[in-house]
């Protein structure tokens, strides 16, 4: 059965800046060799997260890309903006408004903490139970 679990961010080290959330799990999802496709809203989203990859922890590599290059296969985590297709991984990290169109065993949500952000993430929550996910909360 695949699973959602859904990150509701609440510390201000993650409210001030939610994709530092995304890096932590996308590490964690490097260290256990997931491949990782992270799903943003747009490209001005993609670019900033790509960046921040590279800064957010001194000590920790995590080999990442955008996606649409030929040699994209074989990176670990692949950062997909809108329009932009790619193969369903084992991991993706939602960022859109939508759920994924095609998903692997386990879909992570990063979900802000503001009222708009709650709201759209109840009809995910939705919609993956309609479509026979396991849906997890999860206070960060």
């Amino acid at each position: 059965m695949p699973r959602a679990d859904f990150y509701l961010i609440a510390k201000p080290r993650f409210s001030e800046q939610p994709l530092l959330l995304v890096c932590e799990l996308a590490r964690k999802a490097f260290a256990a060799q997931q491949p990782t496709l992270i799903l943003t809203r747009d490209f001005e989203q993609a670019e900033a997260l790509d960046e921040l990859l590279w800064s957010f922890d001194d000590d920790t590599y995590i080999p990442h890309q955008l996606a649409g290059d030929d040699d994209d296969t074989h990176t670990a985590v692949l950062i997909a903006p809108p329009g932009v297709d790619t193969p369903a991984r084992p991991l993706i990290i939602n960022l859109r408004e939508q759920c994924p169109q095609s998903y692997g065993e386990r879909v992570l949500e990063v979900v802000a903490a503001n009222p708009e952000e709650r709201e759209g993430s109840r009809v995910r929550w939705r919609e993956y139970q309609r479509l026979g996910f396991e849906v997890n909360k999860h206070d960060m």
